[in-house]
């Protein structure tokens, strides 16, 4: 198995958390790691809402909070994983085109303002998702379900 983890920045959404986990498990990432406002299962209500989507995933996928996400990526990254956003950012390339190195990180961030430029300028890669309609994005949990398995190297079985 792929040594693989992703980076939950600032997620407002528990029920974007909860798909999180439930591709997480699908995919078998490694860990999820939720920081800075990203909500985590600490209140019956919060747990609910995460288990709403997750299905329980949340129970299976090895999990940990962590407060400031640059601290973790700088942790990471001396670790020897690879740090990649998943963004669209004026030097991102189209994720179809981006060759993974394992261990590695993926960085996924608020729905509305994204990734952080302080952890875009961590990153080792910034990688982005097409958009051919009207919409400038997709949802995050979305994207990182497509991107997820792209990187694990799915598309060689379909």
């Amino acid at each position: 198995m792929k040594d693989f983890v992703v980076i939950c920045d600032s997620l407002r959404s528990l029920h974007n958390v909860g798909s999180v986990f439930r591709t997480a498990d699908g995919a078998r990432i490694n860990k999820v790691y939720l920081c800075g406002i990203t909500g985590i299962s600490d209140t019956q209500k919060h747990e609910r809402q995460i288990s709403k989507v997750a299905l329980g995933a949340q129970n299976y996928v090895k999990w940990e909070y962590v407060k400031q996400s640059w601290r973790l990526v700088e942790k990471l990254k001396k670790e020897g994983y690879q740090i990649v956003s998943l963004e669209q950012a004026p030097k991102s390339i189209n994720y179809l085109k981006f060759k993974p190195k394992f261990p590695l990180a993926l960085i996924i961030g608020n729905e509305g303002k994204g990734v952080k430029k302080s952890l875009l300028k961590r990153s080792d890669y910034v990688i982005d998702i097409p958009m051919m309609g009207q919409k400038e994005s997709l949802n995050v949990s979305v994207a990182f379900g497509i991107a997820a398995y792209w990187i694990l190297g799915f598309k060689k079985i379909l």
